[in-house]
Parts: structure tokens; C-alpha cells; sequence
């Protein structure tokens, strides 16, 4: 049988931007929203359980119910782009979304807070998708690899720009800069959109015949496993029946959506978009990627705040110098090299870069500053922006762009449900083994320790011999036992960041070559050398 046109999805079509410019500069700031807003209510959760009066485990409901409506509404959004237009979709979201963002540090309800949030989440999905439409659809192709490297260049510059950014609002500004600094941004973006995006037609005929099913199918599964992954480390995952539970639906809903995309006539994402050897072994890439990453993002923080005891603000410099000023080096150089060679050696490098940076901090001690974590954060920061936006690239260019509607509903799947799985069983891991290391340190302690007499000994000359001062000089002891559990665990996660680095690696021998075409280094070069003998022979 003949495939019928739209057997894979929905075919992607738009009218070209006559202000580029305009269009990539909201790129920028769309995606630094997406990215910056999810690192700060991370990074400022602290600081909102405080001003809310929220118990831990309100809070962490609130965090998930503030990042997991994304992945319900993301891998629709290429779909809902396809056929209202970018203006339709984005610009109602930008207003909305500064509206709430003004009106959240104003609630005093837990109720009404967490319903803004989940709305909030909700419109935040929409952004990203968004961005990847807009540059299929509304950007000439000599300008995809700019807006492919806007894309790539938000995860490394929100993840270190958040620390930032919350050390400025928490101890200068105020908290409710946390939500303000959208008021100012959306907007922006809005008018950008305005000025700079087309305006296209409602294509009524993909409307009439929407899988609406498989949209909602796909979306409710990713949501559900997403808010299982976010709750697993904190319920113990398969010991919390909701955990379970919410596993299983998500995988059931799941199967649900490739057997619909498989049987409906006109379906919304079938499967076979993104089943090839280059585009499965690249996806794998990211989820090593992510792993890797993530590793280093949580690790280091956490040393320097757990162990050391430091503020955001006192951080705030690490970040600075070791990659929001760098990224913007690397970034540029990758788009340099990329459009000379093969996006498979950037990936190499930029992964030869994190290993290095996963060795360095594996031999992380008590004696450690943030100076120290300097060259780490740097190797991770070249490597994040070479590894991710080279990838993206090989991905791209072994999609067919008239497909990229059903080709971005995976990718908006993989990215967000791969950074959240990282993070959960990272968390879990440095539990683990802060747990083991803590039990080994502590098995040979015991109340006639010869060695911990004399600790505690040398400790009353500061305490005093009194009760009491026996009382302190135990707990300073178990004090210095807990930091170094977690040190010996945090170096733990920087040499799993490192078993990741290789696992990528080794993916990368199975890539094969980019196929030829607009991201291809010597499309270019063809193409200039094309109009240039037209001209000759003109």
C-alpha cells in the first residue's frame, strides 16, 4: 500500500518573516524564559517556602505541580503552531502568562497558589515547541543554525544564570522578583511577535480532522510518568502506591498513543517520524547528555550550599566567569565549526570535555571553594553547548522539515522527560550513597572509641567539660562525619556524570553520516559555488 501524504503527520508549512531579526530576538528571549524560570523556582524554593509558610511536602507539590503541566501542553504545541499560526499561538500566551506572573506573590490562598502555578506551567510549555516551529516555519534557512544555537544556548546559560539571578532577588530585590521579571519579559516577546511574526491563515482543514486523541493520549501518559518521577525520590518510588500508580497509567496511556497513531487515518505523530538509526542513536546522545549534565548541575550547588553552607549570591561569581560570560564563546564557536564540519566531532568534543570535567570534580575535598569548582564548570559549560546544539543539529537534519510537526512532539517528550528522569534518580543515587558512605564512616564508632575520646577530648579545651559541653562536642563530631558522607557522595555523582560521558561516546560510533542538506557544512558551500557559476555562465 502507498503511504497517503500525511501518514507520518500534519505537513509543515509557513510564510517567511520579513524582520528575521525580530523573530530571533524573541526566540532569545522565549527560550531564556523557559529556562531561566524553571532554574530559579528550583534555586529559590528556600526562599518561597518561607515566604508562603509551605511544609516540605507542600512545597515539593508545588514544584511539581509548577514544571509538570509543561510536558501536557509541549509536544502539542508544534501541532496547535501548524495550524493557527505562531502569532495565534504565542502572543495570548505571553500576556496571559505576565499576568499571572504578576499576580502569584500577591496570593495568600494554598489553593489559588497552586492553581496559578499549574496555569503558569501550563503557558510555559508552550514556549520552547514554539521556538523550533518558528524556526521551520517563519526563518529562511540561512538562519537555522542561529536559531538552532538560541535554542542550545538556554540550558547551559539559565542553569548557571539562575543561581544569579536568585542570589540578586533573594538578598537585594525581594522574592517576588521570582515572578516579576516575566512581567517585564512576556510582554516583550509579544511585541517582538507583533512587529516581526506573519501572519498565516488557520489551516481549517488539519483542524477538522485533529487527532485529538492522540494528543490528549500522549500529553495525559508524559504528565503522568513525569509527576511519578518528580515524587519517586521524596515517596520512595515503588514503596508509595501513588508512585506506582502513576507509573503504570502513564506507560498504559502511552502504549494507548502508538496504537492510535498506528490505526487512525490522518495520525498526529505516528512513530515511524522518528525511527531510523541516526535520529534514535542522537536522541540517546541527549539522554547521556542530560544525565551527565544534570550531574554536574546538581552536584555542585549542592556542595557549595549543603557542605560549605554559602548563599545564592555568594555563588553568583562561579556562574558568572565560569559560563554566562563563556557560553557565549562557545556557543559562537560551535556555530563557526559547525558550518564546516561534522556536527558528530563537536559532539565528540564537547563530551571529551565533560569527562574531563567529571574527573576534576571526582576528587572534590572539604578544602574545596567556589574558586576551586572553576575549570569544572567551565570543561561542563563548553561541553553543554557544544554536545546539546550539535546534536539538536544532527537531529534536524536527518528530520524531513515538512514533517518537523510530528518530528517535535518526540522532541519535547525526550527533552523534558529525560532532564526530569535525570534528575530524579540522581537525587536518588546521592541519597544512596550518602546513606552508605555515612554508615561506613559511623560503623566503627562507638562509645569507648579510643579516637573518638580523643576528639571529643580535644574539643572540651573549646566546649568545656561540662554536660553540655560534652553535648556540643558530639554533635560537632557527628557534624564533620554528615559533611564528609556528602562529599564522598557528591564525588560519587561526578563519576557517574562520568560513566555517562562515555556511554555517549560510544553512541557516538554508531551515528552515521548527515545526510545533505541546509545543515549539512558543505551545503553552503555548494550553494555558493552553484550561484557562482550561474553567474559565470550568465
Amino acid at each position: 500500500m502507498t503511504a497517503t501524504p500525511h501518514a507520518f503527520g500534519p505537513l509543515t508549512r509557513g510564510t517567511t518573516a520579513s524582520r528575521p531579526y525580530l523573530i530571533v530576538a524573541a526566540l532569545l528571549l522565549a527560550s531564556f524564559v523557559v529556562g531561566f524560570d524553571t532554574r530559579v523556582f528550583a534555586v529559590g524554593l528556600p526562599d518561597l517556602r518561607g515566604a508562603y509558610s509551605l511544609g516540605v511536602d507542600e512545597a515539593s507539590w508545588l514544584s511539581t505541580i509548577a514544571n509538570a503541566p509543561q510536558i501536557l501542553i509541549s509536544s502539542a504545541v508544534a501541532w496547535l503552531a501548524t495550524v493557527f499560526g505562531i502569532r495565534r499561538v504565542m502572543i495570548p500566551a505571553c500576556l496571559v502568562y505576565a499576568g499571572i506572573s504578576l499576580a502569584i506573590p500577591m496570593v495568600h490562598g494554598t489553593e489559588m497558589l497552586f492553581a496559578l502555578h499549574a496555569i503558569r506551567a501550563l503557558l510555559l510549555g508552550v514556549f520552547i515547541p514554539a521556538t523550533i516551529m518558528v524556526i521551520f516555519r517563519n526563518l529562511d534557512m540561512k538562519y537555522w543554525l542561529i536559531g538552532f544555537a538560541i535554542y542550545a544556548l538556554r540550558l547551559p546559560l539559565s542553569q548557571s544564570l539562575g543561581f544569579v539571578l536568585v542570589g540578586l532577588y533573594g538578598d537585594y530585590l525581594g522574592w517576588q522578583w521570582l515572578y516579576w521579571q516575566d512581567v517585564i519579559i512576556a510582554p516583550l516577546i509579544a511585541l517582538l511577535l507583533i512587529v516581526g511574526a506573519p501572519r498565516e491563515e488557520i489551516n481549517f482543514n488539519l483542524l477538522e480532522n485533529a487527532d485529538w486523541g492522540g494528543m490528549l493520549l500522549l500529553g495525559s501518559s508524559m504528565t503522568m510518568i513525569y509527576v511519578a518521577l518528580d515524587q519517586g525520590n521524596r515517596l520512595d518510588w515503588f514503596q508509595s502506591g501513588i508512585v506506582t500508580s502513576l507509573l503504570v497509567g502513564g506507560l498504559i496511556l502511552a502504549a494507548g498513543f502508538l496504537i492510535n497513531e498506528s490505526l487512525v487515518e490522518r495520525p498526529w505523530a505516528h512513530a515511524s517520524v522518528i525511527l531510523s538509526r541516526n535520529i534514535g542513536t542522537g536522541y540517546a546522545i541527549i539522554i547521556a547528555f542530560t544525565f551527565s549534565s544534570s550531574a554536574g548541575s546538581i552536584v555542585i550547588p549542592s556542595f557549595l550550599q549543603n557542605v560549605v553552607g554559602l548563599r545564592p549570591i555568594s555563588i553568583s561569581s562561579l556562574y558568572i566567569y565560569g559560563a554566562v560570560i563563556p557560553v557565549f564563546f562557545f556557543i559562537t564557536a560551535a556555530i563557526y565549526l559547525l558550518r564546516r564540519i561534522d556536527a558528530r566531532f563537536c559532539i565528540i568534543a564537547g563530551l571529551a570535555a565533560m569527562a574531563v570535567a567529571s574527573l576534576l570534580g571526582s576528587r572534590l575535598t572539604i578544602e574545596w571553594s567556589p574558586t576551586s569548582f572553576l575549570p569544572v564548570v567551565l570543561l561542563y559549560t563548553f561541553g553543554q553547548s557544544f554536545v546539546f546544539f550539535a546534536t539538536v543539529v544532527y537531529l534536524i537534519a536527518n528530520t524531513d522539515p515538512k514533517r518537523a510537526t510530528a518530528a517535535s512532539a518526540y522532541i519535547q517528550v525526550v527533552r523534558l522527560g529525560s532532564a526530569e528522569l535525570a534528575v530524579s534518580l540522581l537525587n536518588t543515587w546521592l541519597r544512596q550513597r550518602e546513606q552508605f558512605h555515612s554508615n561506613v564512616l559511623t560503623g566503627p564508632i562507638a562509645a569507648s572509641s579510643h579516637d573518638l575520646n580523643g576528639i571529643v577530648a580535644k574539643l572540651g579545651a573549646l566546649f568545656g567539660t561540662s554536660a553540655k559541653g560534652h553535648l556540643e562536642a558530639l554533635s560537632t563530631v557527628a557534624t564533620g562525619v554528615r559533611a564528609q558522607a556528602y562529599i564522598l557522595s557528591y564525588a560519587d555523582g561526578f563519576v557517574l556524570s562520568f560513566w555517562f560521558t562515555l556511554a555517549g561516546l560510544v553512541f557516538v560510533v554508531f551515528m552515521g553520516a548527515m545526510p545533505f542538506g541546509p545543515l549539512h557544512p558543505d551545503f553552503r558551500k555548494t550553494s555558493t559555488n552553484a550561484v557562482a557559476t550561474q553567474a559565470h555562465s550568465a
